[in-house]
């Protein structure tokens, strides 16, 4: 806890810095506004004193005018110093609020496949808002709370010991015990905000799973159980905030008892001064407006320590998430992967899924340049990591993966992905227009280009009879397209991106057999000169293949071209040809 509270200071301030000049104005001028605040009081003990002299009144009068001239004088120049503080404010708090998220941006997105895979897409974006939030918040009361207060205080400390030493020495021994209690009782509180915040996490994570999988909340008659199980989990928040405000309640009974105890107390020195002509009118009017600016700051001082420590306990997941490395990085002076003929190589790779679930053992594929290999046997076999392992979703924990001899863990990640393109099986598209998903694949594309692409992938007949055309947003993960539409964008890119090295997953499981026979030329024409990885369960799609590799249990079973293989006497592939039927695998 008190490591990540340090990490999560460090990173806001280490945004603070890159505006040093700004930062330096906005401090200079919260400083001399607040003193100005406290100087103030001053002069009204003098108007008070005047006014209580006994001399003529029109010397008086004269004299209580001076006192205004000067307090006007004094209350324009405080004014100036909070208008610099607050426009000079103004210019870099925006811009500070936006590093923050883009610095939250750029470490999120540079952590794995398997940490997303791990956790709630709503819980991160949660994390994100709160580290953001609590930035914004805990800089607020900086600037508008706590150096006030300080400065403040300690110009009332330095008056108050001037002019009455007893009267300065009661403050600072009250303010030590009052500053010691509030912050007792903050950093105690602070576990509980902690609780707090993870509790909310859980149960925002859990309302994102059951939003993304409505359908199946639905279908599967789940709304009774989903909704008791999201009453239980905002019934630990409830619970958890509920203690967390009779708390606040408690801090607050007993920051009031102190408050009552310095304002009887001090006036009680006051008089007994004053009985001895040591303290004047004036001095009771200075002293009350201490006893206020003292009040109306140390009130909220609590509640102020109280709510940046809650700050910082809802910063610190995302805080974790900085302090979490990341698991697949480029290493020091990794090179850019340059591919001219595209041969793939597997040697002696070992891997396994926590540490437990075994895939590969001294595992060797090579695949040739310009070679199109399909890769099929039962699920669990290991097909889709080898996949997972080229794209580096995954580090190999022995042996080696070389594209052109070229190592692609020394590579970087994404001249990787810069070569191969990808057509998954389940296509994942942006909530964005049809023309920005496809371009995905090229970004510098023109339009002519994306919609050549789109004729080639078969999609451009469907995108023609939607009212907005290319400009139709698809929707949160391309939920407005059906399947099969989904994969012909997702064919379309790739077809655009144009990488040496190809990978269908299942590319065509979406399509009726209309569809796959539109796009097959299309497929065909996108792998020449291509080295190809194709992943299929129905066999029929990869009878062209100039290889077939058969997987089970993390070896190679089979390998050779279709002819080859129905041909072998009880081979693997033979029996998976002869139990297909209308080109599927029977299960």
């Amino acid at each position: 806890m008190k490591n990540n509270t340090k990490q999560t200071l460090k990173i806001y301030w280490s945004h603070i810095l890159k505006y040093k000049l700004s930062g330096l104005i906005i401090l200079f001028s919260i400083v001399a506004g607040s003193s100005i605040n406290v100087i103030l009081p001053l002069y009204y003990k003098k108007f008070f004193d005047v006014l209580g002299a006994e001399q003529a009144k029109e010397v008086l009068v004269n004299k209580l005018v001076d006192v205004l001239i000067v307090i006007l004088i004094i209350n324009f120049i405080g004014w100036i110093a909070w208008r610099i503080a607050t426009f000079a404010l103004t210019h870099i708090f925006a811009q500070l609020v936006a590093d923050i998220q883009n610095t939250c941006f750029r470490y999120l997105h540079k952590h794995s496949f398997s940490y997303f895979n791990n956790n709630f897409v709503g819980a991160l974006v949660k994390r994100v808002g709160y580290f953001t939030n609590s930035f914004r918040d805990i800089l607020d009361r900086v600037l508008w709370d706590f150096i006030p207060l300080i400065v403040k205080m300690l110009i009332i400390i330095t008056v108050l010991f001037w002019s009455h030493f007893i009267l300065g020495l009661i403050v600072v021994i009250w303010l030590v015990i009052f500053v010691i209690v509030n912050w007792l009782m903050a950093r105690y509180k602070m576990k509980f905000d902690v609780k707090r915040a993870e509790a909310q996490t859980q149960a925002t994570g859990f309302l994102s799973d059951t939003i993304t999988n409505n359908s199946n909340l639905k279908l599967f008659c789940g709304y009774k159980k989903e909704t008791k199980n999201f009453f239980n989990l905002n019934e630990k928040v409830r619970r958890l905030a509920e203690f967390s405000f009779n708390l606040d309640n408690v801090f607050e009974a007993i920051q009031s008892l102190l408050m009552i105890v310095l304002e009887v107390g001090i006036f009680y020195v006051g008089i007994k001064l004053w009985e001895k002509n040591m303290f004047t009118i004036g001095d009771f009017v200075l002293l009350q407006s201490y006893v206020l600016i003292i009040f109306m700051h140390i009130w909220s001082f609590g509640k102020m320590i109280r709510r940046t420590y809650q700050n910082l306990a809802d910063a610190e997941e995302m805080t974790m998430i900085f302090n979490t490395p990341h698991e697949i990085q480029n290493v020091r002076n990794a090179n850019t992967l340059e591919i001219k003929r595209g041969k793939i190589e597997l040697q002696n790779v070992d891997f396994y899924y926590h540490k437990t679930r075994k895939v590969f053992d001294k595992f060797n594929l090579t695949i040739k340049s310009c070679q199109r290999v399909a890769l099929i046997g039962p699920s669990g076999a290991g097909k889709t990591t080898v996949i997972k392992l080229l794209l580096r979703n995954f580090d190999v924990f022995g042996g080696k993966i070389l594209i052109d001899s070229q190592d692609i863990s020394k590579v970087t990640q994404e001249s990787l992905w810069k070569n191969i393109s990808l057509v998954p099986q389940d296509p994942i598209l942006f909530h964005r227009s049809l023309m920005e998903n496809i371009r995905y694949g090229k970004f510098d594309a023109t339009d002519e280009e994306v919609i050549k692409a789109s004729k080639l992938a078969h999609c451009h007949e469907f995108i023609s009879d939607l009212p907005e055309k290319y400009d139709t947003f698809v929707g949160e993960r391309g939920v407005k397209l059906s399947g099969g539409e989904r994969q012909r964008v997702a064919i379309a890119r790739a077809i655009l991106r144009n990488a040496p090295i190809l990978i269908l997953d299942e590319a065509t499981s979406s399509l009726d057999s209309h569809s796959e026979s539109l796009i097959q030329d299309a497929l065909d024409k996108l792998m020449e000169k291509k080295t190809v990885i194709v992943i299929a369960h129905r066999l029929s799609t990869i009878v062209k293949m100039d290889r077939i590799v058969f997987i089970d249990e993390g070896k190679i079973i089979e390998d050779g071209t279709h002819q080859e293989l129905i041909e072998k006497e009880n081979g693997h592939y033979r029996k998976l040809w002869e139990l297909q039927a209308g080109g599927f695998i029977a299960d």
